[in-house]
């Protein structure tokens, strides 16, 4: 197989490999109301704490342009709440409520469920493997 054709066909079983996976998990997202940048936010908020929005939109590789309607509408649901810098007041800190610690608490179980259940079909060493390899590759797009 030429390289050409071997990196295309790669390509094609990463993504559809990536699609089937997000597919099952997201249904769990769905299922609590939330959209995949919605859940994202709540995730990033639930593990790491408030951070700016810059920092929320870093993490889940969206543009701070859509975090901001993603958090619009993750705040009218009472889900987060922004806190406005006392130094710098166009500076906002974005806060998960108690609503929202108790949505993504019970989402991201579900989640972590499926996840688990879906790379289970791997063994342990695939799975390291598979993760060293995403991240050999992520890390080379992120040089070009």
């Amino acid at each position: 197989m030429s390289t050409k054709k071997l990196a295309l066909t790669t390509y094609t079983k990463l993504m559809r490999a990536a699609e089937s996976v997000t597919g099952r998990t997201s249904r769990h997202m769905a299922e609590a109301g939330l959209t995949i940048s919605q859940f994202g936010v709540l995730e990033a908020l639930y593990h790491k704490g408030p951070l700016c929005q810059r920092d929320i939109a870093a993490k889940i590789l969206k543009s701070s342009g859509n975090m901001t309607l993603v958090i619009d509408n993750l705040e009218k649901n009472g889900l987060v709440r922004r806190v406005r810098d006392t130094g710098d007041r166009r500076f906002y800190t974005i806060h998960l409520t108690d609503d929202g610690t108790d949505l993504i608490t019970r989402a991201f179980a579900a989640v972590e469920s499926a996840i688990v259940a879906n790379m289970a079909v791997l063994t342990r060493v695939e799975q390291e493997t598979l993760g060293t390899i995403c991240k050999k590759l992520g890390l080379e797009v992120c040089r070009t």
